[in-house]
């Protein structure tokens, strides 16, 4: 129970990546903040295992920024101070690439600018002044390997930026607020075994394919980037901050 007393809200709560966190920092006895955007019944099995004074479920649409001003007032009004923050809801569009129309190109710039880049940075900006009031906290910015290395398929380019982004803003938290207490990590998973990747290998030559070229063989399950981040959020190793960790068996290294 290394996160009892503490409170951690997570983002896209309802399903994927961000379910298996929400159970995860729940097992690990913090009181969870599950954010969704309308899949409550989603978010509500996510926190199955978790006691019902130590759960809250709220709703905000990420499409639009400044949904995050009114998801960070209801936070505050069920709790008096939030520990940690996960920054884990995105969206992953499949077209508007390079090869594709200037129509589905700007869709796909602008809506994962919104949703992936825009919102969760202004919500950020909320967990990181709170947490300098309150004299610390912990972030933990979803990001991926794209970030990194580029998109595997030209029609992804927008979202591989917009991962860019929110990491490059998560480093720059990490090196201004470290000294106020202030611990922000970085996670780049690889190929995770979610809807989102499913959909990210139809565009790469199907899921075979995408298999093919991981060293394990296999795609890393959600339920171990859930533990990664429930061990992030106990903030144990302060010097970690600023660090992106990779989490793709051995796929890419760096």
């Amino acid at each position: 129970m290394q996160l009892a007393g503490k409170t951690v809200l997570v983002t896209g709560a309802s399903k994927g990546i961000g379910a298996e966190i929400a159970r995860a920092v729940g097992a690990a006895g913090a009181t969870v903040l599950a954010h969704c955007r309308a899949d409550h019944a989603g978010a509500e099995a996510a926190l199955a295992a978790v006691p019902a004074d130590r759960q809250h479920i709220l709703t905000a649409d990420q499409a639009e920024p400044r949904a995050m001003d009114g998801l960070w007032q209801q936070a505050l009004a069920l709790v008096p101070r939030i520990d940690v923050v996960v920054l884990n809801a995105a969206v992953f569009l499949n077209t508007g690439g390079i090869e594709d129309g200037l129509e589905a190109w700007d869709h796909a710039w602008e809506t994962q600018w919104r949703v992936n880049v825009a919102a969760p940075t202004r919500l950020m900006k909320h967990a990181v002044n709170h947490f300098v009031a309150q004299g610390g906290g912990v972030l933990v910015t979803m990001s991926s390997w794209a970030a990194q290395r580029g998109s595997g398929s030209q029609a992804t380019i927008a979202y591989a930026a917009s991962k860019a982004a929110v990491k490059a803003a998560a480093q720059t938290v990490a090196r201004h607020y470290a000294k106020a207490g202030v611990l922000s990590y970085i996670v780049a998973p690889g190929v995770v075994r979610t809807q989102m990747s499913v959909d990210a290998a139809a565009v790469a030559g199907g899921e075979e394919r995408v298999t093919a070229g991981l060293t394990m063989g296999e795609w890393v399950p959600p339920q171990e980037l859930g533990e990664l981040v429930a061990f992030l959020a106990t903030g144990r190793i302060r010097h970690l901050t600023g660090a992106t960790i990779d989490v793709n068996g051995a796929s890419y290294l760096r």
